[in-house]
């Protein structure tokens, strides 16, 4: 894992910031005071912003964290494109947050443009065998149908994965949180509101990022602080 960015202002202003957020301070006043304070561009605003936390809502969200192996059996109900759009920068190499919460979160803005990719089939195909190894089941995936082509990316997804033995249910819905805040099970997603509603939730992207390194593949990951490691709850 790649630990800082190289840039000494920026580390400095993720810790004045994390501070900023420990004392109440609103997070878009003080991302802005922070941002100019160091004129810092529009990408390292973003990272900052996908991955500085308070203490505390860092600490809340830690307590949550599962790994998919404490879902296995159990429905598990997956943000499709956050999860997918994850692990497709992670492939394209562009840059990754290993964020204060424990998640690893794309700093992109890549959903609102978001288009099918060569680097689409691999993620899916990564996905698939990595959930074949700890099976959950029966597994959701709720795709942003307003983003273009879901409902195909829906029915492209369930070939893939039926083809590995999965069980799985993909559709293209409305609104994907409004489905996984009551979804029966443990959610996979880093999406931060659907984090400080939910009780139990896989970062599925992160396990499988962090598989990957470790047998040796190289990804480009920020760290901001001392410890980006995830603390999974004992279940």
């Amino acid at each position: 894992m790649e630990l800082g960015t190289g840039n000494l202002e920026l580390s400095q202003a993720a810790a004045d910031l994390r501070y900023l957020l420990s004392r109440g301070y609103p997070r878009k006043a003080g991302l802005d005071l922070v941002g100019n304070r160091y004129q810092l561009d529009h990408t390292a605003r973003q990272i900052l912003h996908r991955g500085v936390f308070s203490p505390d809502a860092a600490r809340a969200r830690r307590e949550k964290l599962r790994l998919l192996r404490d879902a296995a059996g159990r429905p598990l109900g997956l943000d499709g494109h956050n999860v997918l759009i994850t692990l497709e920068c992670a492939l394209r190499r562009l840059p990754l947050v290993a964020a204060d919460d424990g998640f690893i979160r794309d700093v992109g803005q890549v959903s609102r443009h978001f288009r099918a990719s060569p680097e689409t089939d691999q993620a899916l195909e990564l996905l698939a065998a990595y959930l074949a190894q700890a099976p959950a089941g029966p597994v959701s995936v709720y795709y942003d149908a307003p983003l273009s082509l879901s409902g195909e990316l829906a029915r492209h997804t369930r070939e893939i994965w039926n083809s590995r033995g999965l069980t799985v249910e993909a559709a293209a819905v409305p609104v994907p949180e409004r489905e996984l805040l009551t979804f029966p099970g443990p959610i996979a997603s880093s999406d931060t509101h659907l984090l400080d509603a939910r009780e139990e939730i896989v970062d599925l992207a992160g396990e499988i990022i962090r598989r990957e390194m470790e047998q040796g593949r190289h990804f480009r990951i920020i760290t901001l602080s001392g410890d980006n490691s995830p603390a999974y709850a004992k279940t």
